[in-house]
């Protein structure tokens, strides 16, 4: 028979935490459980390393599970470290959580940015983050205060597409502060790892570590946060739309079909969690020799997204060329919007940031405000 996610957390009541002499459950200490038949996954957060604790803790929630839930039950148990638990549980007595109750509900989380924009394909190798990058400094040139949060963990772009080597300052209270660049406010993975460094987590770390960039970042007052999302469809993707609002999703895709099935899907799943989707760019649309700026040679196909934005029923955002210079520009660390912003490149880039302003605008004026999403995981 197949296990249910509240026979696990009722299990984990029986594990009780030797610090605050209270079960995981009622401290919050279990995040993102996955459970599919017999496999069960979560992470359990702490708030300060501790090798043997976390072992302890560990063992106790692995024999709870098959003593009172099933004995063939397969754990995949990850321990995280989140230093915002210490906060919430040192001083945590009854009179404090009736102060708590009482008090008003914190404050939502990303409550100071206007528009949270995902940036999204169904595939990777698009040029998802060429065009979240670029669309990022095109906003931030026509006077927005702009931010760009780098959610893919494991393959972090943000940093070399904007030149950023150093680390991020960190606040009196622990918070993250955005590195600053080429007018827009940059978070990533990768500014905290070292560059040859292989970013080995399973999926319930990865969710956490995007939670903190969401919740854990001092984040100035913006107009627009873009999400440069990983490909496809899954934890990542699905842990950003619990946490935050997302005020609409740009899918980016190349013409040829391969690209274009995938991008479908990613249609599919902001639809499916109720998430606007503004509208689909196509990417290497075509390549135009340097030479012979008249010829167009549709290496992928011709007018691919395009056409799946006329079926889909969704803006065509725009086409962006194959073209050297954006590669160039990338690689040297400017986005080419502004490395080169009286290039074509950078005009297509410009034209696209405009149009998603007005799709944006359009969004507020007929449609009511996004709210995170409720997702229940069964087997």
């Amino acid at each position: 028979m197949a296990i249910r996610k509240e026979q696990i957390t009722t299990a984990l009541t029986h594990v009780i935490h030797p610090d605050y002499e209270k079960d995981l459950i009622t401290l919050d200490l279990i995040q993102d459980l996955i459970v599919q038949d017999k496999y069960v996954a979560f992470t359990l957060e702490l708030p300060r390393e501790n090798q043997e604790l976390a072992n302890k803790l560990k063992k106790e929630c692995s024999e709870a599970i098959h003593k009172f839930v099933d004995k063939e039950a397969v754990l995949d148990i990850t321990v995280g470290i989140n230093i915002s638990k210490k906060r919430e549980l040192e001083g945590d007595d009854s009179d404090q959580k009736q102060q708590q109750e009482k008090a008003p509900q914190q404050e939502p989380v990303l409550s100071n940015v206007k528009n949270i924009v995902a940036v999204a394909s169904g595939k990777g190798g698009v040029g998802k983050s060429t065009v979240a990058a670029n669309l990022a400094v095109s906003l931030a040139k026509e006077g927005y205060e702009v931010g760009l949060l780098d959610t893919d963990i494991y393959g972090p772009s943000v940093p070399t597409m904007f030149g950023v080597n150093e680390r991020p300052s960190i606040t009196t209270d622990k918070k993250l502060v955005p590195v600053f660049k080429h007018g827009v406010h940059l978070v990533s993975m990768g500014f905290l790892v070292d560059t040859d460094q292989a970013m080995i987590w399973r999926g319930p770390m990865v969710t956490s570590a995007v939670k903190q960039f969401m919740q854990e970042v001092r984040w100035p007052d913006l107009d627009y946060l873009i999400l440069d999302l990983p490909p496809g469809t899954g934890d990542i993707q699905l842990t950003i739309v619990q946490t935050v609002p997302l005020t609409g999703a740009v899918i980016v895709s190349t013409p040829q079909t391969v690209a274009l099935d995938d991008a479908r899907k990613g249609v599919a799943m902001f639809n499916k969690v109720d998430v606007p989707v503004l509208g689909i760019i196509e990417n290497m649309a075509y390549f135009t020799p340097p030479d012979m700026p008249e010829k167009k040679y549709y290496i992928f196909g011709k007018h691919g997204a395009r056409k799946l934005s006329q079926k889909l029923e969704v803006p065509f955002l725009g086409e962006v060329a194959l073209q050297e210079n954006i590669r160039d520009t990338s690689d040297r660390g400017t986005p080419v919007v502004e490395a080169e912003p009286d290039s074509p490149a950078a005009e297509s880039f410009t034209q696209i940031g405009k149009r998603v302003s007005q799709a944006l605008a359009t969004r507020h004026q007929d449609m009511e405000t996004t709210e995170k999403v409720e997702i229940n995981i069964r087997p």
